[in-house]
């Protein structure tokens, strides 16, 4: 570790008894969509991420401000360890979990990425269950390098190695995903947004011609129920088999009391969240190539779906 790096990330002073002053509370609510987007993608989840945002933040009100040179990534640093302290402990518990598992889905707001194509495509569900396959070092490196740009220098400090083991690990995990990572197309919102609702209409009504004339041969249905909902408990695949999958969903909940579905964006993606008597019973994210529909993510876990209640801001950080 360098003298600057050492300079710029050693553990500044505690104040005794001292809450954060206005300014520090301040720049950690402007530096909150970067903070939590760090979080969310090392763990792919907005629950545990907020867990570790509140943390990162208590830590955060009892350091002297003075002799942090770099805030943000100081800040950085500090949900990055925090965040790989909870990846550690879940992986242990996702050994257990029943069927297949997903990242909760991501509530966007009015600020949807889909011009930052870096940031669309990190966030999508494709990609975040390509991070699930690498070892927490790895993603965390590999997400402040390939998302966020931190320097080798700033990345050490928040794993705990020196540069050049974190290049090491970088350029391992830049391997791994490239020999995984599935194609990302980015689409128009607008047109996504009619594919998918199209597609949902032709469903409902059990119009399996067309139904299937929107689907990619290859496409392939995810469902992660974690055993506490009705859900296929292993991937379904192809056209005919995805296609009698949702028409016969939408069939069971359309017998809901009070049904209703409302459209969405979740991951920078199309997604449609299904009600009854205004509880959320599922959410379920499209993903679309070439106009088709190549993947359905389907959330029915009732404990990842609770961060679908509040919609969130989600950003690379250029520019705070």
């Amino acid at each position: 570790m360098t003298s600057a790096q050492t300079q710029r990330f050693s553990e500044p002073r505690r104040r005794r008894g001292e809450a954060g002053t206005a300014a520090q509370t301040q720049r950690f609510t402007e530096l909150r969509p970067l903070l939590f987007t760090i979080a969310y993608e090392i763990l792919g989840s907005a629950t545990e991420s907020d867990d570790v945002l509140q943390d990162s933040y208590l830590r955060w009100a009892e350091v002297d401000v003075a002799e942090v040179r770099d805030v943000k990534a100081y800040l950085a640093s500090l949900v990055t360890r925090q965040a790989l302290n909870a990846l550690r402990t879940n992986a242990r518990r996702r050994e257990d979990y029943v069927g297949p598992w997903l990242p909760e889905p991501l509530l966007l707001d009015e600020h949807d990425p889909a011009a930052d194509v870096v940031l669309a495509e990190s966030v999508s569900m494709a990609m975040l269950v390509v991070l699930e396959t690498l070892s927490p070092d790895e993603r965390a490196v590999f997400v402040l390098r390939e998302v966020f740009g931190f320097d080798y220098d700033e990345i050490a400090a928040a794993v705990g190695k020196s540069a050049a083991a974190a290049r090491q690990v970088a350029h391992r995990a830049r391997g791994h995903v490239q020999a995984r990572r599935p194609r990302y197309s980015p689409v128009d919102p607008e047109q996504s947004a009619r594919v998918t609702a199209e597609f949902m209409t032709a469903a409902a009504g059990g119009d399996i011609t067309t139904v299937l004339s929107m689907l990619a041969p290859d496409v392939v249905w995810t469902a992660d129920s974690g055993g506490k909902a009705s859900a296929a408990r292993r991937p379904i695949v192809g056209a005919d088999k995805v296609a009698r999958t949702v028409i016969g969903l939408l069939r069971q909940g359309a017998e809901l009391p009070d049904a209703r579905m409302e459209m969405a964006t979740c991951n920078s993606a199309p997604a449609v969240l299904l009600y009854s008597a205004g509880r959320l019973e599922g959410v379920f994210t499209v993903e679309i190539i070439d106009g088709l529909i190549t993947n359905f993510y389907a959330m029915r876990n009732p404990d990842k779906l609770a961060a679908v209640a509040a919609a969130r801001e989600i950003t690379r950080g250029a520019d705070v």
